[in-house]
């Protein structure tokens, strides 16, 4: 393999392939995803600041099993939530492939699969939610363990659901600087953008790695956080206005005539 392999190049399309083979719009590709964007935005804001973050004590089991008791409606709208989140993100990740596909469509294909994988991780961190309610609600694991141990095991279903989903965010990480990577060699958008989203990117692996090799990773847990966050907003909000952008402006190309 030559440097020359790895160029970014668009795609070549003939009118003969064009008219043989019927696909998505790009239009249509970037209305999906700039939506689905906002979507799991809303949804994955109430579920993990207002339901996990506001119902959750890392530090203490039994206010956290009494919170989730005694507001378990709202446990579960953020269990429904992320439930939406990942059923959304399915979409989302091809929409995104057809967009960059003219591009490049190996590698757009390679970033909507990095999306893939993070959206099955949060499938099976949604999984230890379910449980966490499941140990609350059936009296059989009242009588089964002791004292605090039902609260102890709905506190570690909790921190199984953060760690998969952990996880499944160094794949996004990845996703993102894939991402950021086709804007950059496209020339679609500002570079700013590009840049943004691999600076996010590479927040989320960084983060999912100090998780997994610091003894005191909670030392400087707040300062992860930070910098994941504050790239992480900015890039993915502004992408998705570009996304919806870029949409309406496909729309206008689309149906503005052309001169004889």
């Amino acid at each position: 393999m030559t440097a020359t392999d790895l160029t970014l190049e668009p795609l070549d399309r003939s009118p003969d392939a064009a008219s043989t083979t019927r696909e998505t719009s790009p239009r249509t590709a970037a209305l999906v995803a700039g939506v689905g964007y906002v979507v799991i935005f809303l949804f994955a804001i109430f579920g993990n600041f207002v339901v996990i973050g506001g119902m959750v004590d890392t530090a203490d089991a039994l206010a956290t099993a009494e919170n989730i008791a005694d507001a378990e409606s709202v446990f579960r709208a953020g269990l429904l939530a992320f439930a939406v989140v990942f059923v959304v993100d399915v979409p989302v990740a091809w929409a995104l492939h057809v967009v960059f596909r003219r591009w490049h469509r190996d590698l757009s294909l390679l970033m909507a699969w990095f999306r893939l994988v993070y959206t099955v991780f949060l499938g099976v961190a949604v999984i230890f939610l379910f449980v966490a309610l499941e140990l609350l609600n059936d009296s059989s694991y009242l009588s089964a363990f002791g004292d605090g141990q039902v609260e102890a095991h709905v506190l570690l279903a909790i921190e199984a659901f953060n760690v998969a989903w952990l996880v499944g965010l160094a794949c996004f990480g990845v996703h993102l600087v894939l991402v950021g990577r086709l804007i950059l060699a496209s020339g679609w958008a500002h570079r700013a953008l590009g840049y943004l989203l691999t600076l996010a990117g590479t927040a989320y692996v960084v983060d999912t790695i100090a998780r997994a090799v610091l003894s005191d990773y909670a030392g400087v847990e707040n300062v992860l956080l930070a910098i994941v966050a504050i790239p992480s907003v900015v890039a993915e909000g502004w992408f998705a206005v570009w996304l919806l952008r870029r949409a309406g402006r496909e729309r206008v190309a689309r149906s503005t005539p052309r001169a004889s």
